[in-house]
């Protein structure tokens, strides 16, 4: 009986975690579409900014690393590179628009954006889980 209660409680927070990685890469597939058909956005943001002056060419990148990264992450492929590419993405966020917005503005933006950095870490350090394109493969290379 306890060894039943205990994989039933192991299984549990396997399924929370599935259940975070994949509710965090809709995010980013959600926030990766909504920076391609607001592209101006993301230019603005990097043309007010005297370090990211430089480096305008990034914001053509961002939404599709988003898409990507959101993809792979919910189907759990690559997890863990692409939550490593997904981080510095969000600190910029968090230093460039949720420091220059703040938190009382109205906007969930800040609150979003350090929750799915938390997330990201999470996901650096626990990897994809059990229920994943990673464990699959690497699963089928060990037999």
């Amino acid at each position: 009986m306890i060894k039943e209660y205990t994989e039933k409680v192991s299984g549990s927070k396997s399924d929370w975690l599935i259940i975070l990685r994949v509710g965090l890469g809709f995010a980013l597939i959600v926030k990766g579409i909504m920076f391609i058909q607001n592209n101006a956005l993301i230019r603005q943001v990097f043309s007010e900014s005297l370090l990211l002056k430089k480096y305008l060419w990034l914001h053509t990148f961002i939404p599709w690393i988003n898409l990507l990264g959101g993809v792979l992450i919910v189907v759990g492929l690559y997890t863990r590179l692409m939550v490593t590419i997904q981080i510095p993405v969000l600190i910029g966020a968090i230093v460039f628009v949720g420091a220059k917005d703040g938190v009382y503005q109205g906007e969930t933006g800040l609150l979003l954006s350090v929750s799915v950095l938390l997330l990201l870490v999470l996901f650096l350090i626990k990897g994809p889980g059990n229920n994943s394109l990673d464990h699959s493969l690497r699963f089928k290379k060990e037999n």
